[in-house]
């Protein structure tokens, strides 16, 4: 027997089918998860934040109208909350890229090659890691979640415009900010 499809998970969720729910659930759970954990660094918010998303999408899926992937409906109510959960204050110091961060992901940034892994290097490393993570601390919480999204988790621009709900203008001008604010902050250290 194959799996059904989102959209038909979805056909019989909204017709009070538990199990069709949940297995939505469990196909975008890790998904939901480390993009919260990615943007609030601390498990308990995260997961406050898992709760709060999916809780959303139970009360919401029976207006879902596949105007959009569900992924990408799912996404962008994820992006709320996590704002939200910014702009309301609640552990405003807790607003960094995750600690636990592959150092895999930074290199992604920097370009950095598997090489140099002499004590040395790997020291320089980390101090660099922890240099990229207090710029993203100072980025506006907005510019931070399209970096996130763009960066970390590999979207498109058109995607996230889709998920953040503004146009792909929009997107690019913060991501053109964040890039220019980091360049900004890492070439101080740097040059």
């Amino acid at each position: 027997m194959s799996a059904l499809s989102d959209t038909d998970l979805i056909n019989k969720a909204q017709d009070g089918d538990e199990s069709a729910f949940n297995e939505l659930v469990c196909r975008y759970d890790r998904n939901v998860l480390a993009l919260t954990l990615k943007y609030v660094n601390d498990r308990d918010d995260a997961k406050d934040i898992y709760q709060e998303v999916f809780l959303r999408v139970f009360r919401g899926l029976k207006n879902f109208k596949f105007k959009s992937e569900f992924s990408t409906w799912l996404y962008r109510i994820t992006v709320n909350v996590c704002l939200t959960f910014i702009k309301s204050g609640k552990k405003q110091s807790m607003i960094r890229i995750n600690s636990d961060m592959e150092n895999d992901d930074i290199d992604y940034i920097v370009g950095s090659d598997d090489k140099a892994n002499s004590p040395d290097e790997l020291l320089s490393r980390n101090e660099f890691t922890d240099n990229v993570k207090e710029a993203l601390e100072k980025l506006s919480p907005k510019q931070k979640m399209i970096f996130v999204l763009k960066h970390f988790e590999g979207y498109k621009i058109r995607e996230i415009a889709s998920m953040i709900g503004c146009g792909e203008g929009t997107v690019k001008k913060y991501l053109f900010e964040a890039n220019h604010k980091l360049r900004d902050q890492l070439s101080e250290l740097y040059a």
